[in-house]
């Protein structure tokens, strides 16, 4: 896209912290906290209501499903018809289905809830990727993106525990109240994302800007024949940063699943306090995202994120009951984290025309729930054939062929020295 490198808008650096992105920012934030803990909170819910874990396994899978049938959908919805529409929408739903629970527990009712709080969360974490996307100065763009992720970050420790505080209280439909009202925050905050109407109040170094001004001056590229089939749902050219994620997404698979009981059977006093450490790492990382994301080539940057992910799993097979190992573990995590996701998708986005970004993200955070969603059943059925021992080895092949992969699917100028 050498049209958008191009723009400039004078000397100094193109401004990045615009109030469509402070909004953006905030939509992710409530909607990964929310999010996080209705995954951490539900379960602790039905146990408290009596319900089995096969249950409580069986809201989880209707979630997971609900959330890959809703990216399917969106990519093009977001392309065609907006972002924000998509974000307002999918809020709402969202809210919806939190919002229900606290008035009835019928079995159908919930199973149903969870199906659209799986729908609604999709929706918005789709269009608010492709929004950021938009409203950020191509330039910077692996920086900005790596704050956006702040959100899931800080969503990683603060979504798990707000959400087990409430359900701890009586009666535990707090749970339900307490995020409801994070949700409705969620939906004021998509509301008030208007940039689609008002382009010229972006920086003029926005992507968003810069295609709208290059439409009213007659300049725009020629049309492209009308996608069809899977096509039209998902971008091809986004599958250079999305397929690496595949590789790599099992291994924080194994971390939401299974770090906190791999830390139970080891005996540390307090696993959970794993999240928080790799959470605050990770916040580190994106906060120094402007030295290395738009810098340094990105297959540096994953290389050093993949190197980042083999050492926290190497300290965890070391670790026995040394706490100590454990919770150093959870900064290599954090940073392999913090640093491997936000290069991934601008590799996905920065290769694809701007007016596919929505089915681009689609496709990069679907592969991302795949690999997540294969970890949750191939790492319990290792774990309980071989151990924690042959699972966590198995890990860690993931995170090294991760980078294998992202040699051959990387684009040339991903691989260059900058």
């Amino acid at each position: 896209m050498p049209s958008h490198t191009k723009h400039s808008s004078g000397s100094g650096k193109p401004k990045l912290w615009t109030p469509a992105f402070i909004l953006i920012v905030g939509v992710a934030f409530c909607c990964f906290i929310v999010g996080q803990g209705l995954n951490s909170g539900t379960s602790v819910y039905i146990n408290r209501l009596g319900g089995t874990a096969t249950y409580a396994g069986l809201l989880a899978a209707v979630f997971s499903v609900a959330a890959a049938f809703a990216r399917v959908l969106c990519g093009p919805i977001i392309d065609q018809k907006g972002r924000a529409i998509v974000m307002v929408i999918g809020s709402g739903l969202f809210a919806g289905g939190i919002i229900v629970p606290i008035f009835t527990n019928d079995t159908a009712a919930f199973v149903a809830c969870r199906f659209f709080q799986g729908v609604g969360f999709s929706a918005v974490t789709t269009a608010a990727a492709t929004a950021a996307a938009d409203v950020l100065p191509f330039s910077r763009l692996g920086e900005g993106i790596g704050y956006y992720g702040l959100g899931q970050a800080l969503a990683m420790s603060v979504g798990p525990a707000l959400a087990l505080l409430l359900v701890s209280t009586d009666p535990p439909e707090n749970l339900f109240i307490g995020l409801a009202a994070m949700s409705i925050v969620m939906f004021v905050l998509a509301l008030l994302c208007r940039y689609e109407r008002n382009p010229q109040k972006l920086p003029d170094t926005s992507v968003y800007r810069m295609r709208c001004e290059a439409h009213d001056r007659g300049e725009d590229a020629e049309a492209e024949p009308e996608q069809r089939g899977l096509r039209r749902v998902f971008e091809p050219s986004a599958l250079p940063g999305a397929l690496p994620m595949i590789v790599l997404s099992p291994a924080f698979g194994f971390g939401i699943f299974f770090i906190g009981l791999y830390g139970t059977t080891l005996g540390i006093g307090n696993p959970g306090l794993f999240f928080s450490v790799s959470a605050l790492s990770m916040i580190a990382v994106r906060l120094k995202s402007n030295a290395f994301m738009d810098r340094v080539a990105p297959f540096k940057v994953l290389a050093a994120a993949v190197a980042c992910g083999i050492i926290a799993y190497l300290l965890l097979l070391a670790a026995g009951d040394v706490a100590a190992l454990y919770y150093l573990a959870g900064i290599f995590y954090g940073a392999c984290l913090g640093a491997s996701m936000p290069i991934c998708q601008s590799v996905a986005v920065k290769n694809t025309p701007a007016e596919r970004w929505g089915a681009a993200n689609a496709l990069y955070l679907l592969a991302t729930d795949v690999g997540v969603g294969i970890a949750s059943i191939a790492w319990g059925a290792i774990n309980d054939l071989f151990g924690f021992t042959t699972t966590i080895c198995c890990v860690i092949a993931c995170i090294a062929l991760s980078l294998v992969v992202a040699w051959f699917s990387f684009p040339p100028d991903a691989k260059r020295k900058r």
